[in-house]
């Protein structure tokens, strides 16, 4: 036999609906793992539960069931479960199309999600990415079920991260978080916030809505940046931790959220700099509010902090969606103000001494900027 190619999942389900590909993944049938690597010997075998390679920077799998039929119910939802060989022939999941035509996210089958529990994050995912479809109750049904299991506790942590990464980078990703409170499945991975729907966001007079909501607000309006998205995710973290006597005002929960931020970044073990950018963005988000508010002193001490974290520009774009408010130029030539100013030579290597004289030369230099 002749081993056979078909392009599968996403690919199908974008090029159906007309939208570029930026993923092609490939199903191999009608050959064994070793014949796959007798023909394709720089392959790199990266599947553990069944046969995955990775080959010309795309995933190469072997089907987990005994038909191509049985294949398509094994995959994650009924969108993603369409089959192109190479001759155009197009084989479905029987929803499958009319899901695409209806825009809905639907299980393939009343045990995928079982069977690999990692796609209630994929689940969450997509709905970030496909912000025009609706989870059917199936969907959300199988999500609930998973989490009531335990099952989401056991995943790794690797894998939950590269969801949430996806989520970030997607057009409305608000919706990963909403579907995953709706679902019940914040907790364990975002257990932060598994309580915050039930918390409003702040008094009536400046917030119409729950921490959660306002959460997935923020993050929606700062789409297509990674790092501005997640700075959205963390900002307000620490609300969660506001006293039940002490709601709907939430004093002082910018210093409680850096702690909860640089948790849940190394939970997902999310890089380094998303680590950084979420505590900035709990510390600062406050102050930054009051920019034109704001002493000399404290103005220096957010702006060196925040531009020497690569987060200056960020937390001022998480200030305008939060706030309505945009100080970032006037940030910015504060900034380019205070980095001129230089020690004098007998005021150098002095230690911390030589840091404090710095900080009120630069406070001076914003005095007479005025």
């Amino acid at each position: 036999m002749i081993m056979r190619f078909y392009l599968v999942g996403g690919a199908v389900r974008d090029l159906l609906l007309g939208r570029d590909l930026t993923d092609r993944d490939y199903l191999v049938t009608d050959c064994t793992r070793d014949e796959f690597l007798r023909a394709f010997p720089e392959a790199q075998e990266v599947g553990q539960a069944f046969p995955v390679f990775w080959l010309f920077r795309t995933e190469f799998s072997f089907p987990r069931a005994h038909s191509l039929t049985e294949e398509l119910r094994s995959r994650d939802l009924t969108v993603n479960a369409q089959l192109l060989d190479d001759d155009g022939n197009l084989l479905c999941h029987p929803q499958g199309l009319e899901d695409l035509r209806n825009r809905i996210l639907r299980p393939a089958s009343d045990h995928s999600f079982r069977d690999d529990p990692l796609r209630v994050f994929r689940a969450a995912r997509f709905f970030a990415q496909l912000p025009d479809f609706t989870p059917h109750d199936e969907l959300k049904n199988a999500m609930t079920r998973v989490s009531d299991t335990g099952l989401l506790s056991s995943l790794p942590a690797d894998r939950v991260g590269s969801e949430v990464r996806k989520a970030l980078n997607a057009p409305s990703p608000g919706n990963f978080l909403r579907l995953l409170n709706e679902t019940n499945c914040l907790s364990p991975w975002f257990g932060e916030l598994e309580k915050a729907a039930e918390m409003a966001a702040g008094p009536p007079a400046h917030h119409d809505s729950d921490v959660l909501e306002h959460t997935c607000r923020i993050m929606d309006s700062l789409a297509g940046n990674e790092l501005r998205v997640w700075m959205g995710l963390c900002h307000d973290l620490g609300k969660t931790l506001t006293p039940k006597n002490k709601l709907p005002r939430h004093h002082g929960h910018d210093h409680a959220g850096i702690r909860l931020a640089e948790e849940l970044t190394i939970r997902l073990r999310l890089p380094n700099n998303l680590k950084v950018a979420g505590m900035k963005a709990a510390k600062w988000h406050m102050v930054a509010a009051r920019y034109d508010e704001l002493r000399p002193g404290t103005r220096v001490d957010l702006l060196m902090d925040t531009h020497l974290s690569g987060t200056l520009a960020p937390l001022f774009r998480l200030v305008r969606a939060d706030h309505g408010l945009d100080f970032e130029g006037s940030a910015a030539a504060d900034l380019a103000s205070i980095l001129q100013v230089r020690l004098n030579p007998e005021d150098r290597n002095r230690g911390r001494e030589s840091g404090q004289v710095l900080r009120r030369l630069r406070a001076e230099a914003l005095t007479r900027k005025g």
